[in-house]
């Protein structure tokens, strides 16, 4: 894409950057409230059946994707124009959905200004080897990546780990306004939880915030996810990687039914979000309507995007996912080289 063009493109977006006070606080007062008043009725129909307490926990789950959605607009300081308003807002949604708020919001900063870039990999993303790589890995590394990108351990036991490690420990030589944000939300959540188990119990509390952050974390890994891993997504090495074709072209347009588009907040619109952070999540769609060379970007829907579970590896030569299956001959063929160099090593020592 060329100069003009990105310059172009971005004067189109940048109208809709500026938050507005009263669509923020509306969406503050139609996601928080509505989750507590959740909550409580899930509590409540405990005495009446186990099920129903699990189905109206998997719907309050929505609310937490979507309070994660207010977090994630305030580490890009998109929700209130107010830097304050922002940091104390993604704190307190911080200790709601277990998201430590200055780590992730760095963590998460450094997806943005590299997603695409395979070159710089490793921080505030899901772990992706190219196929060269995965070849030449150690069994014990391809062990661990197969497991990491397996959907049973990574939507299964994934929102555990990310909850209760990744989200709770603060990162080698953090400054120290990020390392108190952390110890001030794990604090926040262990008094809260603690409290909680006094007055309803553990086994109450367990079957209802057990499930909500199950749910919530499965559905969030499986955005971020399918969002930047679909078939002829975009990845480049530093000296072709381009900021707008990453974000054009590597992060898709997830056509969602409306309901669900509600409960992500427009996040589906990823490429919006990718080429310009700070536009606010109620202001993605209108964007990206506005803006035709957007409508360019990668569409995919629910049916569409399930296949993307089967995508593992990524093919630097054709720029596409494949499986594990489709580079089995590469690996066969790559043992024997191997066998081959460690023959001819041992007879020239002889």
């Amino acid at each position: 894409m060329s100069r003009e063009k990105t310059l172009a493109l971005r004067k189109n977006v940048k109208p809709f950057e500026n938050s507005e006070l009263k669509k923020s606080i509306v969406q503050l007062i139609n996601t928080i409230p509505p989750f507590f008043i959740l909550w409580f009725l899930a509590y409540k129909s405990l005495d009446v059946s186990v099920w129903l307490t699990v189905a109206l926990s998997v719907i309050a789950a929505g609310f937490v994707i979507r309070i994660f959605i207010i977090f994630h607009d305030c580490t890009h300081g998109s929700f209130f124009k107010n830097k304050k308003a922002n940091n104390i807002t993604g704190t307190i949604t911080g200790i709601i959905t277990l998201f430590a708020y200055e780590k992730w919001k760095r963590e998460h900063n450094i997806h943005h200004a590299t997603s695409g870039n395979l070159d710089k990999r490793g921080v505030g993303d899901i772990w992706m080897m190219t196929v060269e790589e995965y070849i030449e890995a150690s069994p014990m590394k391809r062990l661990s990546y197969r497991l990491y990108r397996n959907p049973i351990v990574m939507f299964g036991l994934g929102p555990a780990l990310l909850f209760l490690v990744s989200n709770r420990i603060n990162r080698k030589g953090a400054p120290a306004k990020e390392r108190n944000n952390t110890y001030l939300i794990n604090i926040s959540v262990i008094v809260i939880y603690a409290l909680m188990i006094w007055l309803i119990g553990w086994q109450a509390f367990a079957i209802i915030q057990g499930t909500i952050l199950f749910v919530a974390g499965a559905l969030g890994i499986w955005l971020f996810y399918v969002q930047h891993q679909f078939e002829d997504s975009y990845f480049e090495d530093e000296s072709e990687w381009d900021y707008v074709k990453a974000a054009i072209e590597g992060s898709s347009y997830y056509k969602l039914p409306r309901v669900l588009q509600w409960v992500t907040g427009n996040i589906g619109f990823h490429h919006v979000h990718h080429l310009s952070p700070r536009v606010p999540n109620y202001n993605l769609e209108k964007a990206h309507d506005s803006t035709p060379p957007l409508h360019k970007a990668t569409t995919i829907n629910l049916r569409k995007s399930l296949e993307s579970i089967h995508f593992r590896l990524f093919d630097e030569d054709n720029k596409s996912f494949v499986n594990f299956k489709e580079i089995k001959h590469l690996l066969k063929n790559s043992k024997q080289t191997v066998n081959v160099n460690s023959k001819n090593s041992s007879f020239e020592s002889k």
